[in-house]
């Protein structure tokens, strides 16, 4: 770890061609960052143009003052894009980004100052808006969920996370472990998760079965790592919801309620019928 730059942001790609160019084009369109800024595109395991999507947006980087690697990878895997993408980086403030995340101009530069001036090893993330989705299935979930305590939570850091060089040196290489993200914000107590008010755009899956897919692999995740680093979970501290709160919440919006009850009992179904946690895409 070389810290020669304020920031490195690590964006592991598996065919994201789709969503990409507007990623890259929001980061490089960012207000400057004091210090420098790079960016490190990991395509792991694609098999169409991420990574000549990636290429396309030197010139904006260029303009923008900022460094951008393309760095292309047989090996599929978050994991090992992750890990690679760290090896690479010179920033002192780490920041981990989802291919079809869009920040918002003023989010990169205040996040990793927040997170440089902050006394002892910190966490941090914007303030994430889900844009509209376009089925009505995914549109009353999301309504529903963004009232649930973890999405209410100070920086859950859902498509971006990042921290300082205090931060990073709570964990070595990522683990071969379902949610990297989870496993990153619980190795800080909620007073190191710093959460800042510039906000991003992350879309919610479309579809109930998709919804119920990437749900059983968050169940996965967390699962796991209660398994493997039980004494992390402490540093959950999210408020319990309890059943008058969830009462509350089904009767404010009972259509939200019923999709979101039908996604949780179908993960919860197909654990008890195969047995084990499935592992997601």
């Amino acid at each position: 770890m070389t810290d020669d730059l304020a920031l490195s942001v690590i964006l592991p790609a598996s065919n994201e061609e789709a969503w990409l160019g507007d990623c890259l084009a929001a980061l490089f369109a960012s207000d400057p960052v004091p210090g420098g800024a790079e960016a490190i595109v990991v395509a792991n395991g694609c098999h169409d143009r991420t990574a000549d999507v990636a290429r396309q947006a030197e010139g904006l980087a260029r303009d923008a003052g900022w460094s951008l690697t393309v760095c292309e990878r047989a090996e599929g895997g978050k994991i090992g894009a992750l890990n690679a993408g760290d090896a690479m980086a010179r920033g002192a403030v780490r920041a981990y980004l989802d291919a079809d995340v869009v920040v918002s101009p003023a989010l990169m530069a205040h996040l990793c100052g927040v997170l440089r001036r902050a006394d002892g090893p910190a966490y941090g993330s914007g303030t994430a808006v889900i844009p509209r989705p376009r089925t009505w299935v995914t549109r009353a979930y999301a309504r529903f969920w963004q009232t649930l305590p973890f999405a209410c939570s100070e920086a859950p850091g859902y498509g971006l996370f990042a921290v300082n060089p205090a931060g990073r040196a709570r964990w070595g290489e990522f683990p071969d472990i379902i949610s990297d993200d989870t496993f990153v914000r619980l190795q800080f107590s909620p007073s190191e998760r710093l959460g800042v008010s510039p906000t991003y755009r992350w879309p919610m899956i479309e579809g109930w079965s998709d919804l119920v897919r990437v749900r059983r692999r968050q169940d996965a995740g967390v699962a796991e790592i209660n398994r493997r680093w039980p004494q992390i979970m402490a540093n959950e501290g999210k408020r319990p919801m309890g059943a008058t709160g969830l009462l509350r919440r089904a009767v404010a919006d009972p259509l939200g309620f019923l999709v979101y009850a039908s996604v949780s009992a179908a993960v919860r179904i197909d654990r008890q019928k195969s047995g084990e946690w499935t592992r997601g895409r």
